[in-house]
């Protein structure tokens, strides 16, 4: 498996003065165009729109390229190369069977693999979900290549003294923390595939802003499965299906890759968190210093049991440019809220250092 290189021990600087601005296509918006790239851990597919900076999006769990529908003709739009792809064990990249194919190393280097696939020579890199941690590590291991960071709903967390699953042993209450439950290779499939439209369904919807009292909601406890349970039983009952940000179309959509895929290759994400932990030593405690924002929502889950991670900012993430919580939103911030955050993202990009945005390649 391909290893990225080590991050060097004084990252680069960027000179000052915004970036160059791009140039927004003066005709027509050209289509998002889809395709495959081979990369040494076997195949990423993406769907890519415009043409300009490189700007790699990473979506997470149980999502795939689509979740960014919204965000490529924006950024297309606005002057840059929009790439959105789909994860390792998603859609219609490689699958591998071996659990630890789906290590963070592998993810960071089917990133680094895909910009010299793709005839760039640096990229901004932004993640939500699963996916903000994969673009963050991807930025902390090749700042060379990856010169800034948006992070969407997880926020950046350095590794810690803790191993990740006893950790999560420690929350749930008297249930299961669904981490946890998702770590036997098997078992959340077999409640998930059976009816796999239905689950994702409940499960954006728990996740999402539209839940009732969304405030005063237990934000471990929701997440939790009850003994002898599912995690399904903690889904909501009463919401609009689907829902107003997501279209049945939208749905059927999601439903119908995972019905083709199954959901091993997305669940061994959370398979692999105390391998990460171990791979990852030697980056104890490391800061990312690229440029870098973070959106989250104001009813995420994450972001409540993950404040203490967005108070450290000024510490984890020196490069921060701003950090948003969108009122109302939930976990799928770019898809409750698109034109907030397509906004966000556009300005934010546009006032990146020169030498954050990548180059023409060189002959």
């Amino acid at each position: 498996m391909p290893q990225p290189a080590k991050t060097p021990s004084t990252p680069p600087t960027s000179p000052a003065g915004p970036a160059p601005a791009p140039h927004p296509p003066s005709g027509p918006l050209p289509e998002a165009v889809p395709r495959s790239v081979e990369v040494p851990g076997g195949r990423i597919h993406l769907v890519e729109q415009g043409s300009g900076p490189l700007v790699l999006m990473v979506h997470g769990f149980p999502e795939s390229w689509y979740s960014w529908r919204h965000q490529l003709p924006a950024l297309a739009a606005a002057g840059y190369r929009a790439v959105a792809i789909d994860v390792r064990g998603y859609g219609r990249s490689s699958k591998p069977r071996d659990v630890a194919a789906y290590r963070m190393l592998a993810h960071v280097a089917d990133n680094v693999a895909l910009v010299r696939a793709l005839g760039e020579e640096s990229a901004v890199i932004v993640g939500h979900d699963w996916g903000s941690p994969i673009a963050a590590n991807t930025a902390l291991l090749r700042p060379d290549l990856f010169t800034a960071v948006a992070l969407l709903s997880v926020p950046y967390a350095p590794r810690g003294g803790l191993r990740p699953t006893d950790a999560f042993a420690g929350l749930g209450g008297a249930g299961e923390f669904y981490i946890s439950y998702f770590q036997e290779p098997g078992r959340a499939e077999s409640e998930i595939e059976p009816d796999v439209r239905g689950w994702l369904a409940g499960f954006y919807a728990m996740a999402s802003g539209d839940a009732e009292a969304m405030a005063d909601r237990d934000h471990i406890g929701q997440f939790s499965v009850p003994p002898g349970g599912k995690l399904s039983d903690r889904f909501p009952a009463g919401l609009p299906r689907p829902l107003p940000w997501l279209t049945g179309a939208d749905l059927d959509f999601y439903a119908g890759e995972f019905e083709r895929t199954g959901l091993t290759g997305a669940l061994n994400r959370y398979r692999n968190v105390d391998r990460d932990w171990e791979d990852l030593a030697a980056w104890d405690g490391a800061r990312i210093t690229q440029p870098s924002l973070f959106i989250g929502g104001e009813h995420d889950a994450t972001t409540h049991w993950m404040a203490d991670a967005i108070k450290a900012f000024p510490h984890t993430l020196p490069g921060l440019s701003s950090s948003h919580l969108l009122e109302g939103c939930g976990h799928w911030v770019q898809q409750e809220r698109p034109e907030q955050v397509n906004r966000l993202l556009v300005d934010w990009l546009g006032s990146l250092p020169a030498g954050s945005v990548n180059a023409t390649p060189s002959a």
